[in-house]
């Protein structure tokens, strides 16, 4: 199968890869270059633009940042929609609003092409092994086209039907329970490193008893480590995110009073020069609260 891929940062890399790896003919186009060079030694074809990219391929897949860059990369005399065929698909794998979703929808049906929103849980880890979890929603037609590729990319994928905007909704509702994860656990973790209990061990009676979920392991794990940097997903992104859940939410006229906190919690990471790392580092502002910071 022939396939564009746009975005090549920690998630887009290894998630082509796989692709490549599976058999795939594959054109990769990053604004930044040198990001596509591994790829390109392994046999992949660089593209100079995302229409280039996009060209003769049955799919493009798209990983990028934000809204912005998606708009910047899809529209345009050298964006996807201009290069990509009529009845080819473009499956955006990006955490964006389900309204920008609707419109690439709709700019694609203009042009006669497909497109679904395949957005993904996991970290870059998950994104080389091909256990990402997908949340799928687009026309029938493009879903069916997709399948086998997202067979390579994730171990399970949801459908929710014809419309993108609603995978989009709920990547951004799953990350919005992350973010609510990681916070309850620094409270939890600062209150009892306050209480003389290590934060190792609160960690090994959680994970062993009511709390074994991944979310739980995995960013607890972090949290205790301080491993934050580098980052599998930097703290730009999340508070990005939460802006598009908050956007989401007041569109809905829903309540999610959490939101907001988060909100002011990645503000503060932000002001406090913490911008560059994981935002699993979230829980240095409840250990700062507590007087547990130098």
């Amino acid at each position: 199968m022939k396939i564009g891929w746009i975005g090549l940062g920690p998630m887009g890399t290894p998630m082509a890869g796989r692709l490549l790896d599976a058999g795939h003919t594959l054109a990769v186009f990053n604004r930044t270059q040198s990001r596509a060079d591994d790829l390109v030694s392994r046999g992949a074809r660089r593209a100079d633009t995302p229409a280039a990219a996009a060209r003769d391929a049955d799919i493009v897949f798209s990983m990028l940042a934000n809204d912005e860059a998606v708009e910047s990369l899809a529209y345009g005399g050298n964006g996807i929609v201009a290069g990509l065929a009529c009845d080819a698909v473009h499956v955006s794998t990006s955490t964006i609003s389900p309204d920008l979703s609707t419109r690439l929808q709709r700019a694609h049906q203009e042009h006669g092409q497909l497109y679904a929103a395949a957005t993904v849980l996991g970290r870059p880890p998950a994104a080389q092994a091909g256990e990402l979890f997908i949340v799928l929603a687009g026309a029938e037609a493009a879903r069916q086209r997709i399948a086998q590729p997202l067979a390579t990319l994730g171990q399970r994928v949801f459908d929710l039907g014809e419309d993108p905007a609603q995978a989009n909704l709920v990547k951004l509702s799953l990350n919005f329970m992350i973010f609510s994860t990681i916070e309850q656990m620094s409270e939890m973790f600062a209150l009892n490193d306050k209480g003389g209990i290590a934060p190792a061990t609160l960690y090994e009676i959680m994970t062993n008893s009511f709390f074994s979920a991944p979310v739980h392991k995995n960013y607890g794990r972090l949290i205790v480590d301080e491993n934050f940097d580098p980052p599998g997903a930097a703290v730009p992104l999340a508070l990005k995110d939460n802006r598009l859940l908050l956007q989401a939410a007041e569109a809905l006229a829903v309540p999610v009073p959490m939101a907001s906190l988060l909100r002011d919690r990645f503000l503060a990471m932000t002001a406090k020069g913490e911008a560059g790392l994981d935002f699993a580092a979230l829980s240095r502002r409840s250990r700062d609260d507590a007087g547990l910071l130098p």
